[in-house]
């Protein structure tokens, strides 16, 4: 299951996120998602972990958690969309 991870400090890491959701599973990989220009951190990201219900226990304890004085949002990530209108 992908997670989606918002609200977090701009100066976390995919080091923090993986230990982070190490504690409650199994992650494959982390994702965070970064400014084009700058290359920082934009304070959200993904997190994949293959087992759903380590997944859904992930997310049933760390949703609303404080991580550096904010308090995170962890769901089950959506499908991205297409560019509908644009070119």
């Amino acid at each position: 299951m992908r997670l989606f991870v918002g609200g977090f400090p701009y100066t976390t890491t995919e080091e923090d996120l993986q230990t982070m959701f190490a504690a409650k599973g199994t992650v494959t990989s982390v994702s965070l998602v970064r400014e084009r220009d700058t290359d920082r951190p934009r304070g959200f990201g993904f997190v994949d972990m293959p087992n759903d219900d380590e997944a859904k226990t992930a997310i049933q304890a760390l949703h609303g958690q404080d991580m550096g004085g904010r308090n995170i949002t962890v769901n089950e990530a959506k499908p991205r969309e297409t560019n509908r209108g644009r070119f």
